[in-house]
């Protein structure tokens, strides 16, 4: 089997699964895609289905509940995700081949109109995406669906059409790979019924609904940021302590040594939770390495939204952060004050707090509490799972934003009870409709819509699947926080 690098100069090379999957971990991979996850997802699903010859089941509704994370009772008509996905893969890819795909030995389309995607080789006189595009180029045109074996119908790119050298090396994949015959046939009957289905799936109402949902959550977050152009997003860093067996055990309070460091037993046995245990598992080290998949997600989110707005954010653990960074820089915060030291101290005092009545028991028995109920709300929110299994069902977190420590700066926190709660609070913070809920209940409040953001406190319940997929987040209240007290130059730092 030649190598992927020699298919530029072998245009009739038939494709193989390893080629075309190599090609798709190139781009997922390249710094063009490199804040896109969902378009990353998108891309790694599609192929994947492509290449498993799966096709006969993609349908909008399965690329929308699979790749895209939407729940259950999604309807395409309605939510138009899996087309505006899909648009913008295609303009992003576009955008890859461009400059970092120019020279790559497999060109990656999907013809207006479809979702499946085709694999080419591409030759030396192959044209980049800029020059000649299925979707942007009249010179390379569709066909109509032409009949095929079995009833069933193809999509094709017009051979007599495409500039010499092009011929011939359009590659359907699934054809060349020699699939079985009952799957190719499936294969291709999809084409025909997801042209129907995906019909003006790059319509330009489609993209100027997709700007302006990026410009509603802009604009709130430029409220919060100010002209800082380089906010900080700290995330959690538990500390636990970790045995020869690689078994961790939790470390909630008392004092801390580098990661890696030997702990005294008498320490470990006076604060570790569990201290029975504890004495049990002979020599002991500080292990801070850690941290919730809800914060990696929710870091994602937030740095491809500041990234989209030009801005450059400062990733660092929370026990990092210093004095400095409170000084010079907005902050975000993620996680919860059992998870996140700074949480702990620099979360403003609101109608919502969170509270672990065990700090020896773990975190899904702690709630959040609610100090002045309104009708309809509850005096206390808690973590909910199966009465049978226990499995996590939902969870409740907090979006806190106030003032810093110092003048002209602010804190934002983004925390759930578990991690999940964590990443559907950002989920939420981060979407059209999540800005316009806060913000419509600041308007009640008498927000001016302009300047500094009014400081107030969200919460937001997050619904999920198999205790650890997140499938809603809505809000349930918005409080507004009390005025702010005078800063003062000699704040503690958040990590001490």
């Amino acid at each position: 089997m030649a190598h992927i690098d020699t298919l530029a100069h072998t245009a009739l090379h038939p494709l193989s699964p390893e080629h075309c999957e190599e090609q798709v971990r190139r781009v997922v991979q390249s710094a063009t895609f490199r804040n896109a996850t969902t378009l990353q997802q998108l891309l790694q699903f599609l192929a994947a289905k492509t290449l498993s010859g799966s096709t006969e089941i993609l349908k909008e509704y399965t690329i929308g509940v699979e790749a895209l994370g939407r729940k259950a009772d999604f309807d395409p008509k309605i939510d138009p995700i899996v087309r505006v996905q899909s648009h913008r893969l295609r303009l992003k890819l576009r955008e890859y081949y461009e400059v970092e795909g120019s020279a790559d030995p497999i060109l990656i389309q999907f013809p207006k109109g479809h979702y499946l995607p085709i694999f080419e080789a591409m030759s030396a006189s192959t044209p980049s995406l800029g020059e000649s595009s299925v979707e942007h180029d009249s010179s390379t045109h569709v066909d109509d669906e032409q009949t095929v074996a079995g009833g069933q119908t193809a999509y094709k790119t017009s051979a007599g059409d495409q500039p010499p050298g092009r011929r011939n090396t359009k590659v359907m994949f699934a054809v060349v790979a020699a699939i079985a015959i009952a799957a190719v046939a499936y294969w291709l009957g999809s084409w025909h019924a997801q042209k129907q289905l995906s019909a003006g799936i790059a319509s330009p109402a489609v993209s100027t609904a997709t700007a302006a949902s990026d410009r509603v959550v802009e604009s709130f977050w430029a409220r919060f940021l100010g002209n800082d152009t380089s906010p900080v997003i700290a995330y959690t860093d538990a500390v636990f302590l970790l045995d020869d067996s690689n078994d961790l055990f939790r470390f909630r309070h008392g004092a801390i040594d580098s990661r890696g460091a030997v702990v005294d037993p008498h320490l470990a046995h006076d604060f570790a939770s569990n201290p029975t245990i504890v004495a049990q598992a002979g020599q002991l080290y500080y292990e801070n390495g850690y941290t919730g998949t809800g914060e990696l997600e929710s870091i994602a989110m937030l740095a491809g939204l500041l990234g989209r707005m030009g801005l450059r954010p400062i990733i660092k653990s929370s026990r990092d952060v210093t004095p400095d960074d409170l000084n010079q820089h907005n902050v975000i915060l993620l996680g919860s004050p059992f998870q996140n030291a700074a949480v702990a101290q620099l979360l403003a005092a609101g109608d919502f707090s969170y509270q672990n009545p065990d700090q020896h028991r773990e975190q899904w028995r702690a709630q959040i509490l609610n100090a002045h109920p309104r009708t309809g709300e509850a005096p206390a929110y808690r973590t909910e799972r199966d009465a049978t299994s226990q499995v996590l069902q939902a969870d409740y977190s907090l979006i806190t934003i106030g003032p810093g420590v110092a003048p002209g700066r602010s804190i934002a926190i983004l925390g759930g009870l578990d991690t999940k709660g964590t990443e559907g609070a950002t989920m939420f913070a981060t979407s059209k409709v999540g800005v316009e809920r806060m913000q419509k209940a600041l308007d009640a409040f008498g927000d001016p819509n302009k300047g500094d953001l009014t400081p107030f406190q969200a919460l937001v319940r997050v619904q999920l699947a198999k205790g650890y997929q997140v499938l809603d987040a809505k809000l349930v209240s918005v409080h507004p926080l009390p005025p702010p007290k005078q800063a003062t130059s000699d704040a503690p730092a958040a990590t001490h």
